[in-house]
């Protein structure tokens, strides 16, 4: 049986998409379906069935990939072992969230580059959850970190670290509210105070309001911006509360220029996501970025 044709239908199977395959293995829509065609007829069976959104694997389909999808992962790991010892002409593309990609991932994974310039290059893009694993199911990175388990069998995820939520405003702010105002009063002791935050919906508030108090925020967003590092520099400035993750405002906490306005017993929590392509492990350079964060993500919690 040809390996070509097997590479083929593991990659679709794991994609669920003759057109995404085609991107991830730089081939046209019409080669790949016609590889299918030919494994298929070599095997007397039907692999796929063809839907108006991608295909989904027979019985068939998934006995072979079950059987197939390892061994062809160990020969790309034979193929690519090779590339090791020449890893400084590799190209790691990385993509996550901005601040958290930018204030962890980032300078973690600078240990891979090397003090003379001849380690393993990065280069880093930033987007939204939907919008990494997108990118990383087609093609355009090698790793990605989301906050959100992607679903099915084309990308793999592994969980990298919790990330714990802070209530926080300026002294000024916690010094108007008191001391023991929302122990007694609960989310109602926040009401008439401004908010700052990424988006019109509030993500981080009403997650820590349903988490916390158990209720819907009442309050509006007084300033809206699409970025954790301003919303901090908002924060410090008094422009009102905010709930941000404690890696980026625990600097600011330990120097007073904002303060925690809730200690609670169990804290909002988020959980961070290191994902690949399934099957990319097999390359060096991608393995050892991925080990190097899950290393370097045992100090971030």
């Amino acid at each position: 049986m040809d390996l070509a044709l097997l590479r083929t239908f593991v990659t679709v199977h794991r994609a669920g998409s003759f057109t995404r395959a085609a991107a991830l293995l730089g081939l046209s829509q019409p080669a790949v379906t016609s590889q299918i065609r030919t494994l298929e007829r070599q095997l007397g069976r039907p692999l796929f069935l063809r839907q108006a959104r991608g295909v989904t694997p027979t019985t068939i389909g998934d006995e072979l990939a079950h059987r197939a999808a390892p061994h062809l992962d160990a020969l790309v790991e034979i193929a690519e072992s090779g590339l090791d010892d020449d890893s400084s002409s590799r190209t790691l593309h990385l993509a996550g969230p901005p601040e958290f990609t930018a204030e962890l991932a980032l300078p973690a994974l600078t240990g891979l580059t090397g003090d003379d310039g001849q380690g393993l290059a990065l280069r880093a893009s930033f987007g939204t959850a939907e919008e990494v694993l997108d990118g990383l199911a087609c093609g355009h990175h090698d790793l990605a970190i989301s906050t959100a388990r992607p679903r099915g069998a084309l990308l793999t995820a592994t969980p990298l670290c919790d990330e714990e939520h802070v209530l926080i405003a300026a002294p000024r702010w916690a010094e108007r509210i008191g001391s023991d105002a929302l122990w007694l009063k609960g989310a109602g002791a926040l009401e008439n105070l401004p908010v700052v935050e990424v988006h019109e919906s509030l993500p981080f508030v009403s997650r820590y309001w349903a988490s916390v108090f158990d209720c819907r925020p009442a309050a509006t967003a007084t300033i809206i911006v699409p970025d954790l590092r301003a919303v901090l520099s908002c924060a410090i400035a008094g422009a009102g509360l905010a709930v941000l993750p404690r890696y980026l405002c625990a600097p600011s906490l330990d120097h007073g220029t904002i303060v925690g306005l809730l200690d609670p017993a169990v804290p909002p929590l988020r959980t961070y996501f290191l994902v690949v392509r399934t099957g990319s492990l097999a390359m060096p350079h991608v393995a050892r970025a991925h080990e190097w964060l899950r290393q370097a993500a045992t100090a971030w919690g």
